[in-house]
């Protein structure tokens, strides 16, 4: 989506959340409804609920769903800032309809001002435009990463993430002896320069043999 605002100057892409007054009018909404609706949030069916659990359910779905909102928004807002000029200094909130739904994670992006005639400009181009699009990719992936959805292949993959907790007397040289890996392996894995550069408590991720 394209911004727009009386004063040409502005500039700069934005990422919206909904906003807390924009979730409590959707949740009266819902609550509201729920007597001729068969719609689910989070998989539940509130039609047959009375109205306290009707609430309760609606709630906790609201709350983990605008705190995933808020997470993948703020990652994609700094991959945005990476390529060009972000308006304002976070996600912001809104009460955009877009962004009502109570069980499934989402965000509006601005992706510059298009009453700016430099980022209308830019905007039309497609090599920036790939930029943009590059830029929200990489933001979602990194929250998937984070927060993989459980049952997914993702979410297996982490599982399965090895992992070593250093304790007293752990060298790297051990380590990667113990797990049948090459030291320099173990060291690109972490980040890792020097063996001094370990301390107890340090978890290492174990490489792929």
């Amino acid at each position: 989506h394209a911004d727009a605002f009386n004063d040409k100057r502005v500039r700069g892409s934005s990422v919206y959340v909904l906003s807390q007054r924009g979730a409590s009018s959707e949740a009266a909404r819902w609550l509201a409804e729920k007597e001729n609706s068969s719609d689910l949030v989070g998989g539940v069916s509130l039609d047959d609920k009375d109205d306290v659990l009707a609430s309760v359910l609606l709630d906790l779905s609201q709350s983990a769903t605008q705190h995933a909102s808020l997470s993948a928004a703020s990652r994609v807002y700094g991959e945005l800032g990476r390529v060009g000029r972000v308006h304002g200094r976070r996600v912001q909130q809104a009460g955009f309809m877009v962004l009502k739904s109570p069980d499934v994670p989402s965000m509006l992006v601005e992706t510059g001002f298009i009453s700016n005639p430099e980022e209308e400009r830019n905007l039309r181009d497609p090599q920036h435009q790939e930029r943009m699009a590059k830029a929200i990719l990489s933001g979602v992936q990194k929250f998937f990463t984070e927060a993989p959805p459980p049952g997914t292949r993702l979410a297996e993959r982490q599982r399965a993430i090895l992992k070593h907790v250093i304790s007293k007397g752990d060298t790297l040289s051990e380590i990667a002896d113990r797990y049948q890996v090459s030291l320099g392996s173990l060291r690109r894995q972490n980040d890792i320069r020097s063996d001094n550069l370990i301390r107890i408590g340090q978890v290492l991720v174990i490489p792929d043999t």
